[in-house]
């Protein structure tokens, strides 16, 4: 059985959403715009979940989560500190730049793509009130990060703190959030505004959504122009009901929480048996849903052409991505992990030197 390890984007979208978009483009006529029943019940679940008042903003892709996140914390002249592998600087194009209006993304270096306290605490303070410089304006931190690993609750706490001591906000990418949750072992309330989050970008495409993300916010100052900024940006759905419909699926019965531990166990799974095959070295450990690891020589171009599909070639030689879904068959790792040994013994094991 051959599995995809690309993305979690290459899965489709839950059973339980799909009925929930058929049920809600037939249930009649609705007012548009986000002036719903479905989307007032929306921001209710998000409230019941992170245990306080919140205002929500739905919108339909990760990336406008993420800059319509940032242009409400930033003026144009500030600087949004985030790490420098993060998919933030790196994979959303110059989104960041246009929807702030000009803000610069200034990247921090720490080891596993999570923020070095240090380079934090004195970046945040260096050239304050300067004409000449960029001022400090926020913070983003991505859960799950970029290599996969994952922020403790008391790594947040202590950016946040930093950061707010310095008199600027948190922003959170959370397009993997479900999975940080569930590898954390705590409440959303914990990972979030507690931890000193004031706004999030809450994932759920990635899980088993269609097309729904939203922008949660805890710090309620923070409201005022997004609105104003989602319509500008254009993603004010006429027919929101139709991306409430999916995010109400996607909360009601614990479906995020599920769907996110099946991927997370897929990746346990994968790495257990990667980490027997002593010619491939496991980079950062998976934390979550995400796994980089270094292949011996041949051994990708063999995988490829048994038909597995994963990402090579963009990073250092022999490094290579996986990423397992809600939808990742466990036979299928199955079936990798024995071509990988079988390459191993072929052509790495003692008896072949």
């Amino acid at each position: 059985m051959k599995v995809a390890f690309t993305s979690d984007n290459i899965a489709g979208a839950s059973e339980a959403v799909v009925e929930a978009i058929v049920s809600a483009a037939a249930s009649g006529d609705a007012m548009p715009y986000g002036n719903d029943d479905s989307t007032a019940l929306v921001t209710r679940m998000f409230a019941e979940l992170f245990e306080c008042e919140v205002d929500v903003f739905l919108v339909s892709t990760g990336t406008a989560a993420n800059v319509l996140s940032l242009s409400a914390m930033t003026p144009q002249w500030g600087s949004v500190f985030c790490h420098e592998e993060s998919h933030l600087l790196n994979d959303e194009s110059s989104a960041p730049e246009f929807f702030t209006g000009g803000a610069r993304l200034v990247g921090l270096g720490g080891c596993d793509a999570k923020i070095n306290p240090q380079q934090l605490r004195k970046l945040v303070n260096q050239k304050v009130g300067d004409v000449h410089s960029c001022q400090p304006a926020a913070l983003s931190l991505s859960q799950v990060t970029e290599v996969g690993s994952v922020y403790s609750l008391e790594e947040i706490k202590e950016l946040t703190e930093i950061a707010k001591s310095a008199g600027i906000p948190t922003h959170m990418d959370g397009a993997r959030f479900a999975n940080a949750i569930v590898s954390l072992g705590c409440t959303p309330a914990e990972m979030t505004w507690k931890a000193g989050v004031d706004i999030v970008s809450f994932g759920a495409t990635k899980n088993g959504a269609m097309a729904a993300e939203a922008i949660v916010v805890f710090n309620r100052t923070l409201t005022e122009s997004l609105d104003i900024r989602r319509k500008r940006g254009g993603h004010l759905h006429s027919k929101m009901r139709l991306l409430s419909s999916q995010m109400i699926a996607y909360l009601s019965n614990d479906l995020w929480r599920k769907n996110a531990s099946h991927a997370n166990d897929m990746m346990t799974f994968l790495q257990d048996g990667l980490r027997q095959i002593t010619s491939i070295k496991i980079n950062t450990p998976a934390q979550a849903n995400m796994l980089f690891c270094t292949l011996p020589e041949g051994m990708e171009q063999y995988l490829l052409e048994e038909g597995f599909a994963f990402y090579g070639g963009r990073w250092e030689t022999g490094v290579v991505r996986f990423v397992t879904s809600f939808r990742t068959p466990k036979e299928g790792i199955e079936a990798f992990i024995e071509s990988a040994q079988r390459f191993h013994d072929l052509y790495c094991s003692p008896a072949r030197n």
